[in-house]
C-alpha cells in the first residue's frame, strides 16, 4: 500500500541535498519548487542519479543544471510546436482542397472512401463534439442558415475545427484508391501514401506532448515511422547519420521528418538556425539524449 506523505518545500530541498544534489541557494530552489512540482522536475534529475532505487545522485550533480535542462526542454517544445503548426495547416489545406475537388465537400463523411469504418465513426463523433461547442462565427452562421441540411458543414468549414491528430487519422484511413492520397504524399515529398501516415501520426503525438507541456528530452517516442530509402528531396547524406530502426525512440528522427516536411512548405525556413541557437544557449545539454547525430546541421536536409 502506498504510504508516502507529501513533503513541504523545505523538506523536499533537504531530501535532495541528503541524496547528493548540490543546492547552494535554498531560496533559488524554493522559488522553483513552489512553481514547478518536485515530481515534474524529477523527470530531469533522474538521469543525474547513480542509484535509481535509493535516488542517490552522481558527484557534481547541481540543481541549477536541472533547471537549465527543464528550461531547454520548455524552449524546445515551443520551437517544435511552431514547426508542427505549419505542417498541420498545410495538411489541413491539402486535404480540404484535393479531396473536395476530386470528390465533393463532404468526402470525410463518405464511408466508402475509408478502410476502417469504426475508426471513421470515432473521428466523426469527435468532430461533431468540436463543432457543437465551437464559438466560431462561421460555424454558428452555417447551422443557423442551413437548418434543414443535416450534414456536417463542408470540409473547408468542418475540418478547420478539428485537431492535427484527427487530420492524420483521416488521411491514413483513406483507401489507397483515392487519388488525392498519393497527390498529397507527393506534394510533401513522401513519394506515395505508404510513408506519410506514420510521419503524421508520430508528429501528431509529439504535438500533444508539446501542448500538454510534457517532457521531450530523453523520452521514448513513437517507433513505427517508415523512412524512405531514397527521398526525392534533400535528406541525410552520411550513412552513419541516418536514423536506424532501433533509434526511433529518439526525438532526432522525428525532427528530421518535421524538417523534411517543412522544407516543402517553407523552403527557406529557419528551423536549423533556431535549433542551433537553442543548443548554444544551453551548452551543457546532452544532444545524444535526443539522438542528435555528429554534425547533424551539415547534412543536406538541415541546410535547406
Amino acid at each position: 500500500m502506498f504510504s508516502k506523505k507529501p513533503l513541504t518545500i523545505d523538506e523536499q530541498i533537504n531530501q535532495l541535498q541528503k541524496r547528493g544534489l548540490h543546492i547552494p541557494n535554498k531560496s533559488f530552489a524554493s522559488k522553483y519548487l513552489s512553481n514547478i512540482s518536485y515530481y515534474r522536475l524529477g523527470e530531469y534529475w533522474y538521469v543525474m542519479q547513480k542509484d535509481k532505487v535509493t535516488h542517490i545522485f552522481k558527484p557534481n550533480s547541481r540543481f541549477e543544471n536541472v533547471i537549465a535542462l527543464y528550461n531547454f526542454d520548455a524552449e524546445l517544445r515551443l520551437l517544435l510546436f511552431d514547426i508542427i503548426e505549419k505542417i498541420e495547416i498545410s495538411l489541413r489545406t491539402k486535404l480540404i482542397y484535393h479531396l473536395s475537388h476530386e470528390l465533393d465537400p463532404w468526402w470525410f463523411q463518405n464511408f466508402d472512401l475509408f478502410a476502417d469504418g469504426m475508426a471513421l465513426v470515432k473521428t466523426l463523433a469527435n468532430l461533431e463534439q468540436e463543432l457543437s461547442r465551437s464559438k466560431d462565427v462561421t460555424i454558428k452562421n452555417h447551422f443557423k442558415n442551413h437548418k434543414d441540411d443535416k450534414r456536417f458543414p463542408p470540409a473547408w468549414k468542418s475540418l478547420e475545427q478539428t485537431s492535427f491528430g484527427a487530420l492524420s487519422k483521416l488521411y491514413g484511413n483513406l483507401k489507397p484508391t483515392v487519388k488525392s492520397k498519393d497527390i498529397i504524399a507527393i506534394e510533401f515529398g513522401a513519394v506515395n501514401h505508404t510513408y506519410l501516415p506514420s510521419w503524421l501520426q508520430s508528429i501528431a503525438q509529439i504535438r500533444n506532448y508539446c501542448a500538454h507541456h510534457s517532457r521531450l528530452w530523453n523520452r521514448n517516442l513513437p517507433g513505427t515511422v517508415k523512412l524512405l530509402s531514397n527521398p526525392p528531396n534533400p535528406w541525410i547524406k552520411e550513412i552513419e547519420n541516418v536514423p536506424k530502426q532501433h533509434e526511433f525512440i529518439h526525438l532526432y528522427v522525428h525532427m528530421c521528418l518535421m524538417k523534411y516536411l517543412l522544407n516543402t512548405i517553407h523552403p527557406r525556413n529557419t528551423f536549423t538556425n533556431r535549433l542551433k541557437e537553442l543548443f548554444k544557449r544551453y551548452p551543457n545539454v546532452d544532444q545524444n539524449a535526443l539522438g542528435m547525430k555528429p554534425n547533424w546541421h551539415q547534412e543536406p536536409l538541415w541546410q535547406q
